[in-house]
């Protein structure tokens, strides 16, 4: 397997101490070489040749630290909440609780309310509030795993070189992986078919990562809720009729959006390491 190195320009520049370089350079090369002994090597071998000084010192940090660790007890092996640390963050669990109750409460009014049994929320013609609700409600918990003021450990996680759009994905995945089980059961109860929600579901969480680059993810959340509650949420529960959006023909349009999306945030991937999308 061929493996691509950091050029000679980076390794110096990191080894005077990274002034000359570029913030995307910077953050790429202390990703690489978490994971890459020869170019950290070469940076060993840049700092002895260039800042003798500074390789002096760190020797003799070394030299005092030698026996210490040696001697030290060997760390016992990570437990599941330290694993799932690097997924999800402790803001999210009371929100991912608020997304699944919310969905069980659409549930039971789907299967208790007027007209309810097996499709006839969508085949009567009655509004489906698992169908209604389904494309935001990872949002929110989206919103949350990437949020400042919801993270109390924003400013350790923005700070380390995987902060940026591996880690947003992560925990974007985290939210599904609860979101979209609880959704399918729902849909199976009322007869709602994952076609239905699930391409939307995706599509908004898309969307609002995209946006997410731009404005921050929370603030991309809560606009796109307000947007959906009024254009779709509103005139649907006023007409008691579901919304074209949320019908057959409508699935085209949300693979779109989808595609849209994913580009837009593959496309703009340097942007989750600003602090901007921590907003």
């Amino acid at each position: 397997m061929n493996v691509e190195h950091a050029s000679a320009r980076l390794i110096d520049g990191y080894a005077r101490g990274g002034t000359d370089l570029a913030a995307d350079e910077l953050w790429a090369l202390e990703d690489h070489l978490e994971g890459c002994r020869v170019c950290r090597d070469r940076l060993s071998d840049a700092v002895t040749a260039g800042a003798p000084a500074v390789a002096a010192l760190t020797e003799a940090v070394w030299s005092d630290l030698r026996h210490d660790i040696a001697a030290a007890t060997p760390a016992p092996p990570r437990r599941l909440r330290a694993r799932l640390s690097a997924w999800t963050t402790p803001a999210m669990t009371p929100w991912l609780a608020m997304v699944l109750a919310v969905t069980l409460l659409a549930l039971l009014l789907d299967v208790t309310g007027p007209g309810s049994g097996a499709g006839s929320a969508v085949g009567s013609g009655q509004v489906s509030l698992m169908l209604l609700l389904a494309p935001v409600l990872p949002v929110c918990g989206v919103a949350a795993s990437w949020s400042r003021g919801l993270d109390p450990a924003y400013e350790l996680t923005s700070s380390t070189p995987r902060a940026g759009l591996q880690l947003v994905l992560r925990r974007t995945a985290s939210v599904l992986a609860v979101v979209i089980p609880t959704l399918l059961a729902g849909g199976w109860a009322t007869g709602v078919t994952a076609a239905q929600w699930l391409l939307p579901c995706l599509a908004f969480t898309s969307v609002t990562l995209a946006l997410g680059g731009i404005i921050g993810v929370s603030r991309a959340a809560a606009v796109l809720v307000a947007v959906w509650a009024a254009v779709v949420v509103a005139p649907t529960l006023a007409t008691s009729r579901t919304a074209v959006a949320l019908g057959t023909d409508g699935m085209p349009v949300w693979g779109l959006v989808l595609a849209l999306g994913v580009t837009v945030v593959i496309v703009r991937r340097s942007a989750y390491t600003t602090p901007g999308a921590h907003r």
